[in-house]
């Protein structure tokens, strides 16, 4: 009896294939009228689709021109709302349009679930009612973000500290700065709140509390730059943030995401992963004393650009902000300790164990490397079912070697003290000699 069992799974998962067709067919049928009206309307310009109309909960009205005047339209499978379904993160890739200069991709994001935006509503409403239900727009101007009114000359710690992780921990340089940058405001280039709009004051204040990803976008770059006038998209390994309109960011089109290169040829995948350990050292250690440490590090949060192959981080939410001039002035207790993050396992993808309040405390932090090398490049790293991580299988040679090996292991799960910062600077030392020698190979 057991031989004809795997005819019958054979048998029952032709059918299931077929009852899966056959279901997506009807689901067709019954959404033919509203799919042929998908295809010629722009739901961009609906007001109420984009969000637009629960200004000022919103996210910014900086790009609703575009919106409005059709500049910006979805490309081919983002206009069929019945696959919504499946696009739990709500980005959706579209075509925005200049009159001189042509079309180009870009990506919207909603900046959160449906579900997730449905407990923003909620908590705005229990903020001010104390219901979880209630006439959004009004509930806004009685919550924290209107109480900080026009008379209030800066952005303090004090009343933002633990809103969100951009800010869980923040200085006043590190405030003035998303004051000054924020980019929904006509008036941009001062860190003085009494130069913002309400609106905009309460829209800048509820991005920071649920949502900090395009002030992470609009700000953080410019902190390290020695000039204003250098774009936000040169030298820093983020998406360019372009604007939003109600709760429908637009950020500039990057390309593939990362895991897409986990099969990519061998001197490929050497030169991702040389610079992904460059960027968790550019995001630790810099001139500027701010230290950008990434807590959500997993292959779909990093993308590669198509024409140079610059790796650059698509997802920004979950960004720690330390500002370590503020740390070596305050000198809390072990500040000038080296902080070693602990290697744990788990059944999940993406894991990562830390501690906010060590990250906010220490000068000299290993968790970039730390999160790179577990999430991304070691044996350790799991995605999609896949393991192994982005240096999988190596040459022969390599492999025989065993320093690549050896070199991930300790960044991962180091042996001896302080070894993972040893090991990081080693990996990163190394990979770029590997991905030089392959340039060269190349070449010849």
């Amino acid at each position: 009896m057991l031989r004809f069992l795997p005819l019958k799974l054979g048998r029952l998962y032709r059918c299931l294939k077929l009852l899966l067709v056959v279901g997506l067919f009807v689901i067709l049928l019954m959404n033919t009228h509203s799919l042929f009206a998908s295809f010629q309307k722009n739901e961009l310009t609906d007001r109420r689709f984009i969000n637009l109309n629960k200004c000022p909960a919103c996210f910014g009205t900086s790009w609703c021109r575009k919106f409005m005047n059709g500049q910006v339209s979805f490309e081919t499978w983002g206009r069929l709302r019945f696959l919504d379904v499946f696009n739990v993160k709500n980005v959706y890739f579209a075509q925005y349009g200049e009159p001189r200069e042509g079309t180009r991709r870009v990506v919207l994001k909603r900046l959160g679930s449906n579900q997730e935006l449905a407990e923003i509503d909620q908590k705005i409403c229990k903020r001010a009612t104390g219901r979880p239900r209630c006439d959004l727009i009004q509930a806004m101007y009685k919550t924290e973000f209107a109480r900080i009114n026009g008379d209030v000359r800066l952005l303090t710690p004090e009343v933002v500290e633990g809103w969100s992780d951009l800010v869980h921990c923040p200085s006043q340089r590190l405030l003035d700065r998303v004051v000054r940058r924020y980019a929904e405001t006509k008036d941009s280039g001062s860190f003085l709140l009494k130069n913002l709009k309400d609106t905009e004051r309460m829209q800048l204040l509820m991005t920071l509390a649920f949502n900090p990803e395009p002030l992470v976008l609009q700000n953080i770059l410019f902190v390290f730059l020695p000039s204003q006038s250098f774009p936000s998209d040169e030298g820093w390994p983020f998406a360019k943030y372009l604007g939003a309109c109600g709760r429908m960011v637009a950020v500039n089109y990057v390309g593939e995401e990362l895991w897409s290169f986990y099969n990519a040829p061998w001197e490929k995948r050497v030169d991702l992963a040389r610079q992904l350990m460059d960027i968790a050292e550019q995001l630790t250690n810099n001139d500027f004393d701010f230290a950008l440490y990434l807590l959500d590090v997993s292959f779909d949060n990093f993308a590669v650009g198509p024409r140079d192959g610059k790796v650059i981080v698509v997802d920004a939410e979950n960004v720690l902000v330390a500002d370590k001039r503020l740390i070596k002035q305050n000198k809390p207790e072990s500040f000038d300790v080296w902080y070693e993050s602990r290697f744990e396992e788990c059944d999940r993808e993406a894991c990562l164990s830390f501690s906010k309040e060590s990250l906010c405390s220490r000068v000299t932090v290993d968790h970039n490397y730390y999160a790179v090398c577990q999430n991304l490049l070691s044996r350790y790293a799991t995605w999609r079912g896949t393991t192994g991580g982005l240096l999988h299988d190596p040459p022969a040679h390599i492999a025989k070697d065993g320093q690549l090996l050896t070199l991930l292991d300790e960044c991962t799960r180091p042996k001896k003290r302080y070894g993972r910062f040893q090991a990081a600077k080693e990996l990163r030392e190394y990979l770029t000699q590997l991905a030089a020698a392959s340039s060269s190979a190349t070449a010849r």
